[in-house]
């Protein structure tokens, strides 16, 4: 029994140390100059394929960078109701846990948090797996017509 309980919790710290990185300002530098390269690259391809001169290739740009600032501050507009709605959710999961806690031996809730982090970790995997998926059908060639 004690060797199920350790098992379990090494499996939670691990899972839990996992998932506790926070990207560093060099990935933030990394990720923002790999997107402005294939925003750069999909505008050659543009002009390529529409055969654009230079003064449409500036004028895209300037819509692009309307668009993306005018997405940026809906973005803003909205943070404060989305960080409202993500502490209504915590405090509804913290209250959930205690009223499980009430109900389930000290086994059984430690068993039911053990399933519901591989759970939650299946579902970081498979959210991953689709994000990857989504970005190799992106970047695919399309099919001659």
């Amino acid at each position: 029994m004690k060797k199920l309980v350790l098992a379990i919790a090494f499996i939670g710290m691990g899972s839990f140390a996992m998932a506790q990185h926070t990207p560093t300002p060099q990935d933030k530098q990394a990720r923002k100059a790999e997107m402005q390269q294939k925003h750069q690259e999909r505008l050659d391809q543009m002009k390529k394929d529409l055969n654009l001169n230079d003064s449409q290739v500036a004028q895209i740009k300037d819509l692009h960078e309307k668009r993306k600032a005018e997405m940026k501050a809906e973005f803003e507009k909205h943070k404060e109701a989305r960080q409202a709605k993500m502490e209504d959710m915590k405090a509804k999961r913290a209250q959930m846990d205690a009223d499980m806690k009430k109900i389930l031996t000290p086994d059984q809730y430690d068993k039911w948090q053990a399933d519901r982090k591989a759970k939650m970790e299946q579902r970081k995997v498979a959210m991953k797996d689709r994000k990857m998926m989504k970005r190799s059908m992106n970047t695919a060639a399309p099919e001659a017509k």
